[in-house]
């Protein structure tokens, strides 16, 4: 990254909402940084950041092995904005006292401000935060500072440390269930960090162009397309980088939606003139995937194969060094801790946690510092048309995670042909672009049911509607039931081997978006 583009360092101390905090302040369009809470003041300092963001974390400050940060940080001049966990940390760092309170403080509160400027400019005298700790700060350190805003259980709700630009905050503005969050959190990168906003999706553009040509240099890169957002913007961005010194390999792993494998080579071949290699190894990783259902093992064995296909046609390719991949943040946040932080992986992406180490490419990932809504965005100002922007996340192990349990061709046609009916209704409804997601699951389980005046055996699929903003979190999406009753009375009635349709209701956190 260009280092004229004004940009936060966002330290992780493990906390689950680091990335969200890193996402609102692009929101206020400067470049966010997320650094492991381990990372130096000289190193920060190199970075040339406006400000410093302390993220909240699972751990209590004054316990055995809590994360600390360099205390250096604090003297670097420039702001910091500590956030929960990230208060309890600097005021305990700076000399005051942090201890368990008498009790948690979880969800919806009142937050009473006392300052109405600076941090709070435009925030209401009393407005609605979201509190998520147990232990709170019952000493101030020996330094003057202001206490900002307050609760009822939290004293110390907000301070500010006077005469120093470092500031402490015990809820979390970065959650959508802070009701002015986002103006906080804009208040400290505009008045507080004097930042005016010029990092876009064009900047991101013209500087991913030059990071892309110096990496590649005279080399040929290959990439893995399936149609789906990541891959598409992903192809475009390094076909205007290196032109014809990309060729798109598109696998057909078994895996695809319905037709993809010709809509895919209509649009990518046919259309923009991209060099496109079409390999059906649709049979090959079947037979890889038969009788395997723990999830994380067919998650590498579609990777590992994955790389194996990419290794056979690329012999064909010469000076053929680099895979390019349509990874995106969430996929590197959820499969690896970044740079080491301590949040625990949740699941491996095939194209991140399952690549074998032997691998002979070296890896081009574009898009891994991008959250969906970002990568839309460059979709369009590359010139790819709305539908394909607009189309909904799908995952890179394909319909594998949309089917518990070992897959098998006529399953996975049961569950295409579901699929397609289901995507079909939500388009005619006119909610296919304002939903993030929905998709058909696979059920593994038979029940029993009657169709005509016989008793049927079938199987099941769950219908699964989940809005976003990027994919961190999500929820369930209450759809209209006579929707859902088409969606149903349809798929039971042109699905062969279906005789029961049921609706998921899960949020995530505690769930995922995928089953898988």
């Amino acid at each position: 990254m260009s280092e004229q583009i004004e940009n936060i360092v966002v330290l992780d101390f493990g906390s689950q909402y680091s990335q969200l905090i890193a996402r609102r302040i692009r929101e206020c369009r400067v470049y966010s940084r997320i650094l492991p809470f381990s990372a130096s003041a000289a190193e920060i300092a190199a970075l040339k950041p406006r400000g410093v963001v302390l993220s909240g974390g699972p751990m209590s400050v004054y316990a055995p092995g809590a994360p600390q940060c360099d205390p250096e940080i604090f003297n670097l001049g420039v702001p910091v904005l500590g956030i929960c966990y990230g208060l309890q940390l600097m005021i305990h760092t700076l000399g005051g006292v942090v201890s368990p309170g008498t009790r948690r403080e979880y969800g919806k509160t009142r937050l009473r401000v006392r300052e109405s400027s600076g941090l709070f400019a435009g925030v209401k005298k009393e407005t609605t935060v979201w509190m998520s700790h147990g232990d709170k700060v019952t000493k101030l350190p020996p330094i003057p500072l202001d206490v900002l805003a307050d609760s009822d259980n939290t004293e110390y709700g907000a301070v500010k440390f006077r005469g120093r630009e470092l500031y402490g905050i015990q809820f979390h503005p970065e959650v959508v269930h802070s009701e002015e969050g986002r103006t906080i959190i804009g208040n400290f990168c505009g008045h507080i960090c004097k930042c005016t906003g010029n990092w876009t999706m064009a900047s991101f553009i013209e500087q991913a162009v030059k990071d892309i040509r110096a990496k590649v240099g005279d080399e040929q890169v290959i990439l893995g397309l399936s149609g789906g957002v990541d891959s598409s913007v992903a192809a475009a961005l390094i076909d205007r980088a290196i032109g014809d010194r990309l060729t798109c390999i598109f696998v057909n792993n078994g895996l695809l939606r319905k037709n993809e494998e010709k809509r895919v080579q209509d649009l990518f071949g046919r259309n923009f003139k991209m060099k496109l290699v079409y390999v059906d190894a649709s049979e090959r990783f079947l037979a890889r995937l038969s009788g395997v259902a723990e999830p994380e093992r067919k998650r590498h064995i579609i990777g590992n194969e994955f790389v194996k296909v990419f290794d056979e046609a690329a012999a064909g390719i010469p000076h053929a060094t680099f895979l390019a991949q349509g990874t995106t943040y969430p996929d590197v946040i959820e499969s690896i801790p970044i740079d080491g932080n301590p949040a625990a992986m949740i699941k491996s992406h095939h194209n991140v946690g399952g690549l074998p180490k032997e691998m002979k490419f070296k890896l081009l990932e574009p898009l891994s510092r991008l959250f969906k809504d970002e990568v839309r965005e460059v979709g369009r100002q590359l010139g790819l048309p709305e539908d394909v922007v607009m189309r909904q996340p799908f995952p890179g192990p394909g319909l594998a995670v949309r089917h518990p349990g070992a897959v098998t061709k006529e399953t996975l046609d049961v569950l295409r042909d579901a699929d397609e009916i289901v995507v079909d209704e939500i388009k005619k409804a006119g909610l296919y672009h304002k939903i993030w997601q929905t998709f058909a699951v696979f059920v593994p389980v038979r029940t029993v049911g009657v169709m005509g005046d016989e008793r049927t055996y079938d199987y099941v699929i769950a219908i699964r509607a989940v809005d976003s903003s990027d994919g961190m979190t999500a929820d369930w999406v209450p759809l209209p039931y006579d929707l859902l009753g088409r969606m149903s009375s349809r798929i039971i009635n042109e699905v062969r081997g279906v005789n029961r349709v049921v609706y998921d209701i899960t949020q995530k956190p505690p769930g995922t978006i995928e089953w898988e």
